[in-house]
C-alpha cells in the first residue's frame, strides 16, 4: 500500500497560499457548525517522524477560536495510565468537563500497533488483539456523533534523511532530533509492516485512514485541511 503512494506531489508557494487561505476560512465555517449541532470532531495525526504533523497541525488550527479546539500530544504512558487499559487515557481526554469541539491528537492510541509492537511493549496477543478494540472504541465514538479524520503522514526515508540532517545544524530546530528517531529509522522496515497491518485493519467505513503524502510539506498542509473540509460536509449541509 505504502508503495503505491506517489511522493512527488507538490504545490508552488502562490497555489498554496491561496488554496491554504480558502481552507481556513472554510474550516473557521464548519467549526462553528460543530458548535452549534453540538457535535465533536476527532482528528488523528500519525505518521513518521519528521513527516509534517505539527505544521500541518498548526495550519489546520491557527484560524479557529482558541476555545474551540485542543491539541494532545501524546507520549509515553504515566505509571497510573499503565495501571489501567491502554486505552483509559484516551477516554480521558474526550470526556466531560471537556467543552472542546475539535481534538487533534498528535500520536494516539495507535501507538498499541506501532511504537508498542515494534519495540515490544506489548506482547504479539496485545497487539493483535488491539487493532478489534480500536474499531469497536472508535464506532461508539462515532455512535455518539462524533466525526472521525483519520490521517497518516507518509514520506520517503530519503526525505526523512534530509529533514534530520537539517535539523542537527539548524539551532532552532536541534530539540526536535533525538537519539530516538535515528534508532526508529533504523526500524524502518518494522515499522513499515506496523504500518500497513494498520491501515489494512483498521480502515474502516465510519473511520477511515487518509495517507497524506509528505515529501512536499505545502501539499500535506493544503491536504490535510482538504481531507478535513471533506469530512465534515454532512455537517456544512445539516
Amino acid at each position: 500500500m505504502l508503495e503505491r503512494v506517489d511522493l512527488s506531489l507538490q504545490l508552488d508557494r502562490e497555489d498554496y497560499q491561496k488554496q491554504l487561505r480558502k481552507l481556513q476560512v472554510e474550516i473557521h465555517r464548519r467549526a462553528f457548525r460543530l458548535y452549534e449541532g453540538r457535535r465533536p470532531l476527532i482528528l488523528v495525526c500519525e505518521g513518521w517522524d519528521a513527516a509534517g504533523k505539527g505544521g500541518a497541525i498548526r495550519r489546520l488550527t491557527e484560524k479557529l477560536d482558541p476555545r474551540s479546539y485542543q491539541v494532545f500530544s501524546i507520549a509515553a504512558p504515566t505509571e497510573e495510565e499503565l495501571a489501567h487499559h491502554y486505552l483509559w487515557r484516551f477516554w480521558g481526554r474526550m470526556m466531560p468537563p471537556s467543552e472542546k469541539q475539535i481534538m487533534v491528537f498528535d500520536r494516539s492510541w495507535y501507538g498499541r500497533v506501532l511504537v508498542e509492537r515494534v519495540e515490544g511493549l506489548a506482547t504479539e496477543q496485545e497487539w493483535r488483539r488491539a487493532y478489534r478494540e480500536i474499531n469497536d472504541f472508535e464506532r461508539q465514538m462515532v455512535d455518539a456523533d462524533a466525526f472521525i479524520v483519520k490521517l497518516w503522514f507518509h514520506l520517503g526515508q530519503e526525505e526523512q534523511l534530509h529533514r534530520f540532517e537539517r535539523r542537527q545544524i539548524t539551532a532552532h530546530k536541534k530539540w526536535k532530533l533525538t537519539e530516538e528517531d535515528w534508532r526508529n529509522r533504523d526500524k524502518w522496515d518494522a515499522y513499515e509492516l506496523a504500518v500497513e497491518d494498520m491501515l489494512l485493519k483498521t480502515s474502516t467505513q465510519q473511520a477511515p485512514w487518509t495517507i497524506v503524502e509528505g515529501n512536499d510539506k505545502r501539499w500535506a498542509r493544503v491536504k490535510t485541511l482538504k481531507t478535513v473540509v471533506d469530512a465534515l460536509k454532512p455537517i456544512s449541509s445539516s
